[in-house]
């Protein structure tokens, strides 16, 4: 039995679904009862666990061969960094003793220690977690994420703006959730141990997703850059608190100022210009 924690999600769901077509059996964890019956439909199982309650967990991952393992996001209108923190020693926690033969996390490009940087710092705790332990693991490191260009749907339909913080023309590593789900469900299948980059099939910048919304959407759209010294108010504008706020700009500041990307990655087939025209 698969375990996949974060299920319901972006990159969960592509993992349950890929193990899935391969007749593999899959335990999808959630929160909301209201989407058992769908997943259930599928053929997998539904677990309604609080990542939080260590003991139930713990039970859970014992009925599994293997687990996927995926922090969920904090709501932003709490503190983001102490809440992740919170639930990543919560999974751990139950891992601890439970038999599992394999364990792969979902991490992110850039993960490294430090304070304050959102997931960059929170997510590396994870992966320092695991290799702490003793179960066999993969980390699967994921670009910046083609669906966190859905909030910005509605103003570049009805305004023709793309508003970000980057720079129109920084190529940024990205990929689309299912192709880091779909190597996510491979990890959970084959005997491979260690660290995984995941991007799509090449680095795109702000234009390019202009460009791509422009093309769904048939009507010019242009790229508006925030200052960085507005980052914080722009976070705070949109609910966050103002810890969350700071986390995240400093966050995206460590992604605007990393040094060169690494080449030796894993390429998924999901083009930018797909996703966009499904989104849309």
């Amino acid at each position: 039995m698969h375990i996949i924690l974060g299920g319901t999600g972006h990159v969960g769901s592509a993992v349950a679904e890929t193990l899935l077509a391969k007749a593999e059996p899959v335990t999808v964890v959630g929160h909301d009862p209201a989407k058992a019956g769908a997943w259930e439909a599928k053929g997998a199982k539904f677990a309604l666990v609080d990542v939080h309650d260590v003991k139930a967990l713990h039970a859970l991952l014992r009925t599994g061969r293997r687990a996927f393992l995926l922090n969920p996001p904090a709501a932003t209108t709490a503190d983001t960094d102490a809440e992740e923190r919170r639930t990543i020693a919560a999974i751990l926690a139950a891992a601890e003793g439970s038999g599992l033969e394999k364990l792969v996390g979902e991490s992110t490009y850039g993960a490294q220690p430090g304070e304050r940087c959102g997931d960059l710092n929170t997510l590396w705790e994870l992966e320092q977690g695991l290799a702490a332990q003793p179960i066999p693991y993969a980390i699967n490191r994921g670009a910046y994420y083609f669906s966190n260009w859905a909030t910005n749907l509605e103003e570049v339909r009805e305004q023709g703006v793309l508003r970000t913080m980057f720079d129109a023309g920084f190529a940024l590593p990205m990929v689309a959730p299912e192709d880091l789900g779909r190597h996510a469900a491979a990890l959970m299948t084959d005997d491979r141990t260690g660290t995984f980059l995941v991007e799509g099939p090449r680095r795109y910048t702000p234009q390019d997703v202009a460009h791509a919304f422009a093309a769904a959407l048939a009507r010019p759209v242009r790229v508006e850059t925030i200052p960085r010294d507005q980052w914080v108010a722009a976070f705070k504008a949109t609910g966050f608190s103002n810890a969350a706020a700071e986390s995240y700009a400093r966050m995206t500041a460590a992604t605007v100022d990393a040094p060169d990307w690494p080449e030796d990655v894993i390429r998924g087939e999901t083009g930018l210009e797909d996703y966009i025209a499904r989104l849309v």
